[in-house]
């Protein structure tokens, strides 16, 4: 199996904050005129100067350190900008777009129609946009030699159905453990709505704070398990998935099982802009998307380009906001 060599942060909220100079003007997004990259990105490579601005991003505990590297690979072209990203979870994001306090929600699970009301309700006006997406892998110890496991399994393991590893073929496993992300999560919304079909967790399971926090339970607990972004598999594995047991188990582990539909728990990951783009907001979202140096970060951090699906989503979007993509 392949697994990242990225750098993971510590749990919690994470900020990445006016790291550059310039940026002494914290007016909200879109006040200075002068958009769109060069194909290196570089501002000072092209001699145009990029939009002044403030930038806060909320959201996904799964997203911070992709949204924080793309933030300062941001603020590295152009020292005008200064973009804070804090963490917290899904949950914490899209509230916070709901009550219209930030400029961009980062989330690992789609807004719902009753958000996106409570959200225009309040004068917040979200518009989605699709910044990569994510192989959901499910998180094993390194020692487990369990290698493949179906959706049915799976769902039996995390409601507590399964509670022995010798169930699925791993005689001396013992009791299984499962570790779970918080109800605020995308991730727990995702996995509990995907696999789950909404079913009640396993009666013992624990309810982690964090990506880093679940990675952390499956690497000290041979025998636990647990449900993370592909981004955090560092230091444990994951199984191959099936849909069940007559079809092809499918690793998270490989770019094209997720681009082309076959990982069976792949999903794509958000960003929800307030208002429609322009300025510093329509410049960042630009680069996110198009840049060739956000596409290597998103690599980085271990997930995966947008693809051409997505990418035609985010095109016809742009689209309808009358944003010029020449």
């Amino acid at each position: 199996m392949k697994k990242f060599g990225l750098s993971v942060v510590a749990a919690g909220l994470v900020a990445v904050a006016a790291a550059c100079g310039g940026g002494e003007d914290d007016t909200a997004s879109g006040d200075n005129g002068s958009t769109g990259s060069d194909e290196n990105g570089s501002a000072e490579e092209s001699g145009d100067e990029r939009p002044e601005g403030f930038l806060e991003i909320r959201g996904s505990d799964t997203m911070v350190n992709l949204g924080q590297a793309f933030a300062e690979g941001y603020m590295d072209i152009n020292e005008l900008g200064d973009i804070s990203v804090t963490g917290g979870g899904s949950g914490t994001g899209i509230a916070a777009m709901i009550n219209n306090d930030i400029d961009i929600a980062q989330s690992s699970r789609a807004m719902t129609e009753e958000e996106f009301e409570e959200a225009e309700a309040n004068g917040a006006e979200p518009h989605e946009f699709i910044v990569g997406q994510d192989g959901l892998a499910v998180a094993i110890h390194n020692d487990n030699p369990v290698e493949e496991l179906t959706f049915a399994q799976i769902k039996d393991i995390f409601t507590g159905e399964i509670t022995d590893w010798s169930e699925v073929g791993w005689d001396d496993g013992g009791t299984i453990s499962v570790a779970s992300r918080q109800s605020n999560s995308g991730t727990y919304v995702y996995f509990n709505q995907n696999v789950m079909d909404g079913e009640d967790f396993a009666p013992d399971a624990q309810f982690l704070p964090g990506s880093s926090a679940i990675r952390e339970a499956v690497e000290q607990d041979a025998s636990a398990i647990g449900y993370i972004g592909i981004g955090y598999v560092e230091g444990i594995d994951a199984v191959n998935v099936a849909l069940d047991e007559d079809s092809e188990y499918v690793s998270p582990f490989e770019e094209e099982n997720v681009d082309e539909g076959l990982y069976p728990i792949a999903r794509p990951l958000y960003f929800y802009v307030n208002g429609t783009p322009d300025g510093i907001m329509e410049d960042y979202l630009k680069w996110v998307i198009y840049d060739e140096d956000a596409d290597e970060l998103r690599y980085d951090t271990g997930f995966y380009q947008i693809g051409d699906e997505y990418m035609d989503q985010n095109e016809e979007t742009f689209e309808e906001l009358g944003i010029d993509l020449d």
